[in-house]
Parts: structure tokens; C-alpha cells; sequence
């Protein structure tokens, strides 16, 4: 397996030397690794490097050494590669739960029952291809919070006003000077140096023994702004001291839906036609009723990626824009129709979509907690491991050789 490890050594040799791109971040950048899919493509690019890779996972998964893998074996792998590869956990991000079942989605396709040698090897890089597409259309920035940046926030001029304004907006009548911090942190976010407070293991092991820091009698009392900010102010350089002696680790995704992307699809009527025909016949065999309202959704989702959408169900201000482009096309009340009307119903709708996000952009933003291993080829984000946090977990740039015993 020396080709597969002198491939890995020359990608941090590269990335030592500041010529790597994308994937996993410069060494030397900072606090932060954008997790874009680029590291992904440049190894299956390198045939014999992905070659052998795919043969060692193949080993590994063939328990009984048929030479053969049943579907079933291989959608577990599909999380532990995810992991490998630096992608957050299933349930830590909805982009990468997004990715993760586009991965079985591949897998799946055709219902076939066994997967041989070479089609094994086939899938994997369909897969690995699917998931560094997926990154690179939303890239995930990985976050080390150590209360640097919190910091900052407390001792910069932004806070007085960015603290009085939430003031005004948390309602603070008949809140006691707690419940008023408490839903301050709410409306903080790793702009300010702030990991997701709604996460459990933040809310106990950051943020109450900060709160435990300031005085007992006062938390209780009804909170004017003067004491509002003061007390705001110690709480916040109570969670950096926190932060400090324990980072957190968080998923960090930014979104913003325009509908530039769909108008460019709709602009390009090669591009439209060979989609829509594609999608044409993936429903001839899933669906009956073409024009129903769950065939047209989805259609729409096998389009998502080319109109630069989310899937369905994902972000719930888009499902709304969905919901209503339905509506102008009638689909509740559609039985059948056939390829040429089924067409023009999801370029109308696509359209009704495009027109609502240009004149209503949604932006769309999500900070998670990682508590899952994520492995590296680099230590610029390792910290000493602390008890129980989400920092135990070493995280930059993934290193696939590592992870599967190259």
C-alpha cells in the first residue's frame, strides 16, 4: 500500500509547503477548516491511489470473503467513509445528513441485491464524487471556539449596542435577570464567538457554570438594561474562561437562496431538457400519477442540485416557496399527465420558485456541535483532550489513510 501513503504524505507535504488547495484549509489559517470536497476529487483522481484504497475497504467489508457485498453492508459504510473524510456525523448538520443520503441514494440505485468487486469500486467513487459535490455546493466550516473571538466580542464597541438591542427584542418584561441572559445567549451565535447554547452538552458544561459565577440573588430579580448589560458582560467572559479550558468543536453552514440558480438553469434549455428528461423517466417507474403533488416534489428534489435548491423537507422557509409554487400549478387536485405536461409542470413551478426567492431571499444559517470523531492529517486545531468535550475530537484536515489502516 506504499502508493496510497506517499499520496497522503504528498498532500501534507504540499499543504505544509502552503500549496494545497480547498479541502481542509491552509496549515497556519487559523481556528477553522472549510470542509469543500476538493481533497475528495484529487483522490479519486489518482487511480491507483483510489484503486487500492477501494480494494482495502471491499476486503474489510467482505466478512465472508465471496467476493460479493449485499446492499445492506454496504450502507453502514457509507457513514464511517462520511467520517473519514471529515464530513460531521449523521444528525449534526443538515447538509451533511443531506450528503450522507445522497451517498445510499447511490448505492440503492437499481435494487440490486450484491455489489461485485468492480462495481463496488464503481459505486464508492460515484459516492465520493456525489459527497464532494455535495461540499462543494455547501461547503461545511468546521469551527474551533476556544473564547478568542467571545472575547473580542465583550471588549469591542459592537457589544453595548448589539447587547441593547437584544434587550429590547427578548421582552424582558417580567423575566427575571436568568431567564433574560439565558434567552440572550439564544441570539448569539460563532459570529460572536458563541457556540450553539441550545446544544446540552454547552448548556451544562459552559454556560451554567458561567451563570453559577455571577451573584445567586441577582439572577432571580427583574432586570433593567443597565444591569442587563453589566451582568451580560461577566456572563460572556465567564463562558470564554470556559470556552478556554474547553473548546467546542461546531459545523458551521451559510446558505442563501436567491433563485439565481434556478433562472440559470431555466436559462439553459439544453441543460433543462436533458434534466427533465432524465427525471421523466426516473419517475415512470417510482410513480403512477405523475401529476401528484408527491411525484412533482419528488422531481423537484432530483432537480434540487441543478437549481441550486435544497431537498424537501430541509429548510423549512424554501418548503414554503415550494409549497406555494404547488399551489399555482393546482397539484392537489392533478391526477395524470403525460411527459410534455409533466414537464411544463415543473418548469412552471421551478419558475413560480425562482420569481418568490428574487423577490424574497431566504438565508439560511446552522451551527452544530460535533460530538463525533473527526480525523486529521495535521495538528493545528488539536487542543488537550478535556473530559467529555466535544474537543476530545482532533479535527482539520481528513486523512482517509489513517482512518482505514492504509
Amino acid at each position: 500500500m506504499e502508493r496510497t501513503r506517499s499520496w497522503f504524505g504528498r498532500r501534507r507535504r504540499r499543504k505544509a509547503r502552503g500549496e494545497g488547495g480547498g479541502g481542509g484549509g491552509e496549515e497556519g489559517e487559523g481556528e477553522k477548516v472549510v470542509v469543500d470536497g476538493s481533497e475528495i476529487r484529487e483522490l479519486v483522481e489518482d487511480r491507483e491511489a483510489f484503486g487500492m484504497f477501494a480494494e482495502s475497504k471491499f476486503r474489510e467489508l467482505d466478512a465472508d470473503g465471496d467476493g460479493r457485498l449485499s446492499v445492506s453492508e454496504l450502507q453502514p459504510a457509507v457513514e464511517g467513509i462520511g467520517a473519514a473524510l471529515g464530513l460531521p456525523a449523521r444528525g449534526s448538520s443538515p447538509n451533511a445528513d443531506h450528503i450522507y443520503s445522497e451517498a445510499i441514494s447511490e448505492l440503492t440505485h437499481g435494487k440490486k441485491e450484491e455489489v461485485s468487486r468492480t462495481e463496488f469500486q464503481e459505486v464508492l467513487s460515484d459516492i465520493l464524487l456525489g459527497m464532494a459535490a455535495g461540499l462543494k455546493r455547501d461547503p461545511i466550516v468546521i469551527l474551533r471556539i476556544d473564547g478568542e473571538d467571545l472575547r473580542d466580542f465583550v471588549d469591542s464597541p459592537r457589544y453595548e449596542p448589539e447587547a441593547a438591542a437584544i434587550f429590547s427584542k427578548i421582552g424582558s418584561e417580567d423575566m427575571s435577570l436568568r431567564q433574560c441572559l439565558l434567552a440572550a445567549l439564544q441570539l448569539l451565535n460563532v459570529d460572536n464567538g458563541m457556540p450553539p447554547a441550545s446544544d446540552p452538552w454547552v448548556a451544562e458544561n459552559i454556560i451554567e457554570p458561567a451563570l453559577q459565577k455571577l451573584p445567586a440573588g441577582q439572577l432571580e430579580q427583574p432586570a433593567s438594561q443597565d444591569i442587563f448589560l453589566e451582568q451580560l458582560k461577566k456572563l460572556l467572559s465567564n463562558i470564554a474562561e470556559r470556552l478556554q479550558e474547553q473548546p467546542v468543536i461546531v459545523a458551521h453552514t451559510e446558505n442563501t437562496f436567491d433563485g439565481s440558480c434556478v433562472k440559470r438553469l431555466l436559462d439553459n434549455k439544453f441543460e433543462l431538457d436533458k434534466l427533465l428528461d432524465s427525471v421523466w423517466k426516473d419517475v415512470l417507474i417510482e410513480h403512477k400519477n405523475k401529476g401528484s403533488r408527491e411525484c412533482l416534489i419528488a422531481a423537484l428534489d432530483k432537480m434540487a442540485d441543478a437549481a441550486g435548491l435544497p431537498p424537501y423537507g430541509a429548510v423549512n422557509q424554501v418548503d414554503a416557496v415550494v409549497n406555494e409554487a404547488l399551489k399555482t400549478v393546482n397539484a392537489d387536485e392533478r391526477t395524470a399527465v403525460d411527459e410534455a405536461g409533466f414537464k411544463k409542470l415543473l418548469t412552471d413551478i421551478l419558475r413560480a420558485v425562482m420569481m418568490q426567492l428574487n423577490r424574497q431571499p431566504i438565508f439560511v444559517s446552522n451551527s452544530t456541535v460535533v460530538h463525533e470523531p473527526l480525523f486529521s492529517s495535521s495538528a493545528i486545531l488539536s487542543s488537550p483532550p478535556v473530559k467529555s468535550s466535544p474537543s476530545e475530537k482532533t479535527i482539520v484536515i481528513p486523512e482517509l489513510s489513517n482512518r482505514w489502516n492504509f
